[in-house]
């Protein structure tokens, strides 16, 4: 059955390659993003809603889809102010969660991170388990929350931190076997493409996709 789907965090790493995913896909007709700025890309299935996320209710009627695809993040560097931070990792997934299953979306897939715990001290690792816990509640029949390691790849934004990271992280990679590849630096690509291969199950209820599952559905296990 050929589905459609709405993608929000569209220009970001993780988004941008997943837009890509779904319009290739034979499985998906329609693809609506919602985004701040245009993605400069044209296709005959691709809708771009650029929106003012504080104002999501104002495009309800636009919200209609099989899937939702929340790619939504940020990190303290690129918006030090908590209540701006708790809006872009809380409120809009929430918001366009709620609005998008009141029009009849059956599945909703979440991009996480490591660490993630409603319970958590630190700032960011207990707003995504709250954010986690409270889209499972809306009662989607399908929620899938991806949990990747460190990613790799590049960003439009400039994150000098983060690039520091990564190089080391690709020298260390091909030591993460085993256990260790729950902390594997991952491409967004690759999470990408494991939010697809999901997406092509016909699983319902909650799933939680570790970082190492992730690697699994895209590269195999012995890798």
């Amino acid at each position: 059955m050929q589905r459609t789907a709405i993608v929000i965090g569209a220009t970001g790493l993780i988004g941008r390659n997943l837009v890509f995913e779904l319009l290739k896909s034979e499985k998906y007709t329609k693809v609506t993003v919602f985004a701040r700025r245009d993605l400069v890309i044209k296709h005959d299935k691709l809708v771009q809603i650029l929106l003012d996320f504080d104002h999501l209710e104002d495009y309800s009627n636009d919200m209609y889809a099989d899937d939702v695809f929340c790619c939504l993040g940020s990190t303290k560097a690129k918006t030090p102010d908590i209540i701006t931070y708790r809006k872009i990792d809380f409120d809009y997934p929430l918001a366009v969660a709620k609005l998008a299953k009141q029009n009849g979306a059956d599945r909703y897939f979440l991009i996480s991170s490591m660490g993630a715990n409603k319970n958590s001290t630190i700032f960011y690792s207990k707003l995504k388990g709250e954010i986690e816990e409270a889209i499972a509640k809306i009662g989607f029949t399908s929620f899938h929350v991806f949990r990747p390691s460190l990613l790799l790849g590049s960003r439009a934004e400039s994150r000098p931190m983060e690039t520091i990271s990564q190089y080391l992280m690709r020298v260390l990679n091909p030591l993460f076997i085993g256990p260790l590849r729950l902390y594997k630096a991952v491409e967004g690509v690759k999470v990408a493409k494991a939010m697809m291969i999901v997406a092509t199950k016909n699983l319902t209820g909650y799933h939680l996709w570790l970082n190492n599952q992730i690697l699994d559905l895209v590269e195999g296990g012995n890798k």
